[in-house]
């Protein structure tokens, strides 16, 4: 063990000495600033599959069009970034070329990453090197015939992308930049919370305003008070990112896994200024729609539905138990135009991720099994229009879509 021990040391210390230091800073603080990065770009989510070498790649990014499958980006020289150089790196992030020109999908979100600076991404790539090189060949391009074809990608980029790194708002603080930075460039935080395009490019003037994706709703993060997080505090919104949970919401799915690989990870300061910068995008006006009657037939027969299954966890006002149970009087989620992601977890249920500030991660059980696509709609539809909560009636065809769809 002495002996790996030692040879680890060595190889990581033979990847220091190698590195090119900018503007003569210490290699070690360039190596420690990329493994910072990474983390703000949760670069695990698509590049390491659980159980396998860290960064090897083969993690399946689920399309509209088809799978494709996260790059290995270790130093390994036949499958992985052992030859390139960081020039092609460069290339990669900001433009969407891989080595030899090859133009990458929109999956791996350069749209974003060309905001990063080009000195985040020679610490990033100084990290890169000193990794564990790792020989696993990834064939990523998974996609059917004609999306597997690349130069498609031509008209892609022509209609869906900008290339060029963030430019600092001079009539912004310090604080809301850093946050700008971060949510546009290696947060990436419109990949899964801006909808898209038919062609899966982003909709223009609809930044951060909520989107469909892999079966869960990614809601809406902008200041809107019915459907966003306007009602959130600075507070409530760094302990959301912290630990997954604030008094309105338990991160499920995709994001719960973003929150325990990476965002309880990023410095307290970094998560202030995310804050700050959600906070000021005013979102969308939209006008409250008008909530179902009470003595609709879908409330009444939802009423007795939640009493039945729902109240003992999330009371029945809707409140909840902090840290525990989400509040669904007021959640942006609850209020959302789409309701994907409520419609699923009365279905599958759902586990909350666990972080090092909560370690506890609250369940929910799945009710598809005693509960009809009537009863989930009707019980949905309850949630969404009790408490000041307020939007459209869920359909059984809705319910039973998805239903069919979690079974495959």
């Amino acid at each position: 063990m002495k002996t790996a021990a030692l040879l680890g040391v060595a190889l990581f210390s033979l990847g220091i000495a190698s590195l090119h230091a900018a503007d003569g800073a210490d290699a070690y603080e360039l190596v420690e600033k990329g493994r910072y990065l990474a983390v703000l770009g949760d670069c695990t989510a698509c590049h390491t599959v659980p159980g396998k070498p860290f960064l090897a790649g083969g993690g399946a990014v689920e399309t509209p069009f088809g799978i494709l499958l996260g790059a290995n980006i270790t130093p390994d020289r036949n499958t992985g970034i052992g030859k390139w150089r960081f020039e092609d790196f460069q290339a990669t992030m900001s433009r969407g070329h891989a080595r030899g020109g090859k133009r990458l999908y929109g999956a791996m979100p350069f749209t974003a990453y060309t905001k990063v600076s080009e000195a985040d991404n020679r610490a990033l790539w100084a990290y890169l090197r000193t990794l564990d090189p790792v020989e696993n060949p990834v064939q990523t391009n998974q996609l059917p015939f004609p999306f597997n074809i690349r130069l498609s990608l031509l008209a892609w980029n022509w209609l869906n992308f900008e290339q060029g790194e963030y430019q600092p708002d001079p009539q912004r603080s310090e604080q809301w930049n850093r946050g700008a930075y971060l949510v546009q460039g290696l947060g990436h935080c419109g990949t899964c919370h801006t909808p898209k395009n038919l062609l899966g490019g982003d909709q223009a003037g609809q930044y951060l305003r909520g989107a469909n994706l892999q079966g869960w709703v990614a809601p809406n993060i902008t200041a809107n008070a019915h459907q966003g997080i306007g009602k959130w505090s600075d507070e409530e919104l760094i302990q959301y990112l912290k630990t997954g949970a604030n008094r309105y919401d338990i991160a499920s799915g995709p994001m719960a896994e973003a929150v325990e690989h990476s965002l309880q990870h990023w410095r307290d300061a970094d998560l202030r200024a995310v804050a700050v910068y959600l906070r000021s995008l005013g979102g969308e006006r939209s006008d409250k729609p008008t909530a179902l009657p009470a003595d609709a037939p879908a409330m009444r027969t939802g009423a007795a539905i939640y009493s039945d299954r729902c109240a003992a966890c999330h009371i029945g006002s809707g409140e909840g138990i902090e840290q525990l149970f989400p509040k669904l009087a007021g959640a942006p989620l609850v209020n959302a135009s789409d309701p994907t992601s409520l419609i699923r977890v009365v279905l599958a249920g759902s586990r909350a991720g666990a972080t090092d500030a909560a370690p506890t991660a609250p369940a929910m059980p799945s009710f598809a099994w005693n509960l009809d696509d009537r009863q989930v709609a009707d019980v949905v539809s309850y949630i969404r229009n009790s408490w000041g909560n307020a939007a459209a009636a869920v359909s059984p065809g809705e319910v039973a879509k998805l239903r069919q769809s979690l079974a495959e």
